[in-house]
C-alpha cells in the first residue's frame, strides 16, 4: 500500500515542498530511503523504527521504501522523521490515510517517540500558506514560531502516540494560538548617559542611527570606542513587523532562535572576533548557511580592532555593503542571503595605539604606521560614510557628576528622522518598487531625486570633490549623509550647513 505525506526542505531562507512517499511490499524486512538524503536522513530509519515500537504501535515486517521527492533537491537534517513515521503508519492501516491529505508535517523523533525541535520552522510554515495547506504539524517547542504565520492551523505535537490517538479519534490536540511575547535583547544595552565626554562621537552615532550609515571610530586604547558601539542599539528605532519577521526567519534557519522568543523584536547586534573566517562572516559550508553579516540583518555588525581581521575577510564585505545581500555559489547551486546591516568598526591609529595622542607618545615607526593602516583597503574605506576620531577622555570629563543625554531622548530624534524618511519613500514601496528603509538604502537614482543641493551647496561640494579627491561612490554617500543630517534637523531642503557637517566625517588621518 502506498501513502503520501507532505513535508518541507529549507534551501537558504526559502522552503521547498517535499513529498514523502512510503510503499510497503513483500520481501526482506527493512527500510530504504531514496531521494538524495544526507546522513541524518538515512539515520532516521533507526529513529523511526524505535519510536513506532516504543509508542505502542506496530512496525510492519515488510520491505519499506521511502521516496523523498523531488529527488533533485538535497534533503538535510532530521525533520523528516515524523512524516516518514506517519507514512509508514498510514500505509500499514494504523491511522486513516485521508487525514494526511492537506497537512504539512515536520519533526524529529526521539527513540521513545517524543517529537523534538527542528530548525527553519518559520520559512516552512510560510511556504505552507503559500501552497494552500490548511494545517501544519510541528514539534510542541516550535508551535509558537509556526503560529507567527496567519491563516494557518498549527497543531503542536508532543509525541507520536498522542498524534496517532488524535488521528484515530481517541484524543484531541488543541490548535496553538499565537500570543505575542516581547523578546529580550541578547546583549546588555548601554545608555548614552553613562558615557562621559565624546559629545562629537555621540553626534556621529546619532546621525549613523538616523540614516543607517556605516561608521568607523579611530582612537587610542581606552577611549571608549567599544562602549560607544555597544550603546548604538539603544538609540536605533524599533523594528517593524516585516523587519521582525525577516530577522526571525534568518535566526530560525540558523537555529539560533531562543525557544521562549518566537518573534525577535530587538535589532540584532553581532560582534564577531577578529579570528573569524570569511565563511563564518558571509556564510558558507558544503550547503551554505547564513553568516554573521546575515545574522546582523536589520541590525548592527560591530568589528572591533578592524585591522586585525584578515585581508580576505575584510574584502568580502565590499559587495554586501553595496548590494545589501550576499550570494554564495557552490557546485550544486547558488543561494542568496539578505545582509542589510549597519557596519560599526573601531580601530587604533597605529600598532601601539597612541599615534596622534596628546598625552602619550607613539613608539611606532612611520613605515609600521602606514603598513598597519593599509591593512584596510581604500575601496572598503570608501564604503564607510562616517569616519570619526575618538580622543582620550580628560579627567575633568570623567569626574563630572552630571550625566549625559539619555538614550531614550536621542532615540526619539532618530525615530522622528526615520519617520520622515519612511514618508518620503512610501510612494516607491506602494508602487511595487524596491522597499527603502533608510537613507543609506537609496540607490543613485533615489539620491539624485531626494538629495538635491542648492547653488551654494553645489559650490561647496565641487570644492570638496577637488580638494578631498572624492570618488563617485563617496559623492553619493556624502549626499545621503547630508540628507540624514537635514532630516535630524527637521528640514526638507538640504543647505550648505548640512553638507559642511557631513564633510567633517570624511577620513582625514588614514594613509599619511
Amino acid at each position: 500500500m502506498l501513502a503520501r505525506v507532505f513535508s518541507c526542505a529549507v534551501l537558504g531562507l526559502d522552503g521547498v515542498i517535499v513529498e514523502v512517499e512510503v510503499d510497503l511490499a513483500n520481501g526482506l524486512p527493512g527500510v530504504i530511503i531514496v531521494g538524495l538524503p544526507d546522513a541524518a536522513v538515512q539515520e532516521s530509519r533507526e529513529r523511526v523504527q524505535s519510536a513506532i515500537k516504543n509508542s505502542g504501535l506496530l512496525f510492519p515486517r515488510k520491505h519499506v521504501r521511502v521516496n523523498l521527492a523531488p529527488a533533485s533537491v538535497r534533503k538535510e537534517g532530521p525533520s523528516y522523521d515524523l512524516p516518514i513515521a506517519l507514512g509508514i503508519l498510514a500505509a500499514s492501516d494504523q491511522i486513516p490515510i485521508e487525514v494526511l491529505q492537506d497537512i504539512l508535517v515536520v519533526g524529529e523523533l526521539s527513540l521513545d517517540g517524543s517529537v523534538r525541535h527542528v530548525r527553519g520552522v518559520l520559512p516552512m510554515t510560510a511556504l505552507a500558506v503559500e501552497k494552500g495547506f490548511r494545517r501544519v504539524l510541528v514539534p510542541e517547542t516550535d508551535a509558537a514560531e509556526a503560529a507567527l504565520i496567519p491563516n494557518l492551523e498549527v497543531i503542536p505535537i508532543r509525541n507520536l502516540a498522542q498524534l496517532c490517538a488524535s488521528f484515530n479519534g481517541t484524543a484531541t490536540i488543541e490548535i496553538h494560538k499565537f500570543t505575542e511575547k516581547e523578546s529580550l535583547p541578547a546583549w546588555e544595552l548601554t545608555d548614552f548617559r553613562e558615557i562621559k565626554g565624546q559629545e562629537h562621537v555621540k553626534r556621529a552615532l546619532e546621525i549613523a542611527a538616523a540614516g543607517g550609515h556605516n561608521i568607523l571610530m579611530i582612537g587610542p586604547p581606552g577611549a571608549g570606542k567599544t562602549l560607544l558601539a555597544r550603546a548604538l542599539p539603544a538609540i536605533l528605532p524599533s523594528m517593524s513587523v516585516q523587519e521582525s519577521l525577516d530577522v526571525t526567519r534568518i535566526y530560525s534557519v540558523a537555529d539560533l532562535l531562543p525557544k521562549e522568543v518566537p518573534l525577535i523584536h530587538t535589532r540584532p547586534f553581532r560582534a564577531p572576533h577578529h579570528t573569524i573566517s570569511h565563511a563564518g562572516l558571509v556564510g558558507g559550508g558544503n550547503w551554505p548557511h547564513p553568516g554573521e553579516i546575515s545574522l546582523a540583518h536589520r541590525g548592527v555588525l560591530f568589528l572591533d580592532e578592524l585591522p586585525e581581521f584578515s585581508k580576505q575577510v575584510l574584502e568580502v564585505l565590499r559587495q554586501p555593503l553595496e548590494d545589501k545581500a550576499v550570494t554564495i555559489s557552490r557546485a550544486r547551486g547558488s543561494l542568496t542571503f539578505p545582509a542589510n546591516f549597519q557596519l560599526v568598526a573601531a580601530m587604533n591609529p597605529c600598532p601601539c595605539g597612541y599615534y596622534g595622542d596628546a598625552s602619550r607618545p607613539c613608539t611606532c615607526s612611520p613605515s609600521s604606521i602606514t603598513k598597519y593602516q593599509k591593512r584596510i583597503s581604500g575601496p572598503l574605506l570608501d564604503r564607510i560614510d562616517i569616519h570619526i576620531q575618538v580622543p582620550r577622555v580628560e579627567y575633568q570629563k570623567l569626574s563630572e557628576v552630571r550625566m549625559g543625554e539619555d538614550s531614550s531622548v536621542i532615540r526619539k530624534r532618530v525615530e522622528a528622522a526615520r519617520a520622515r524618511q519612511q514618508k518620503r519613500f512610501q510612494n516607491a514601496s506602494e508602487s511595487g518598487q524596491r522597499a527603502i528603509f533608510s537613507n543609506a538604502d537609496m540607490k543613485n537614482a533615489d539620491t539624485r531625486k531626494h538629495c538635491s543641493l542648492d547653488a551654494e551647496g553645489q559650490k561647496l561640494m565641487e570644492s570638496a570633490m577637488r580638494q578631498m579627491q572624492l570618488t563617485a561612490r563617496a559623492y553619493y554617500r556624502m549626499l545621503k549623509l547630508t540628507r540624514t543630517i537635514a532630516d535630524l534637523a527637521g528640514e526638507e531642503k538640504i543647505t550648505s550647513a548640512h553638507l559642511a557637517e557631513a564633510l567633517q566625517y570624511r577620513p582625514q588621518m588614514l594613509f599619511m
